[in-house]
């Protein structure tokens, strides 16, 4: 069958296409605040870890961005210089440092992203439960599928 008429394969293409766009948002939104792309990536990663109630160290940031010990370094001291991260000490375990993103950083992202952000909830509002749990389950598994790709 024809790619053009494969409609997995049509998903294929227009995720891509989503993604692309994200990409060049993410460029832009660097390009204004001064950071590198892989600086915005390092921001996401750690917003989710703390939506995820997860501590996130230098270490596990490193690892999700394939950085070596120096690169995460370099980065989080950028990073912590423009006020958009913060380094603590863990409580549990005082060796252990641990990150978290400013309330600095938050309300640039906000103000960046928040209307690209909000016409995306009003789109997958207008779909039925059953319809998002659809997606959900499609887009896991791209992430999954993706993620495998990126550690062989």
């Amino acid at each position: 069958m024809d790619d053009d008429q494969n409609p997995a394969m049509g998903l294929v293409h227009l995720l891509r296409a989503v993604t692309v766009e994200f990409d060049l948002l993410g460029a832009e939104f660097a390009a204004r605040h001064g950071l590198h792309p892989t600086d915005v990536r390092a921001l996401i990663h750690l917003l989710d870890a703390a939506r995820a109630g997860t501590r996130a160290t230098p270490g596990r940031l490193g690892e999700q961005l394939r950085l070596n010990s120096a690169g995460t370094t370099a980065l989080v001291d950028r990073l912590e210089r423009l006020g958009l991260v913060q380094r603590t000490r863990d409580t549990a375990d005082r060796r252990r440092v641990l990150l978290n993103v400013t309330e600095k950083a938050t309300e640039l992202g906000w103000a960046f992203f928040g209307p690209v952000i909000g016409e995306v909830v009003t789109a997958a509002e207008t779909f039925e439960e059953g319809e998002l749990e659809t997606v959900r389950r499609f887009l896991t598994a791209v992430l999954e599928s993706t993620g495998r790709a990126g550690s062989d």
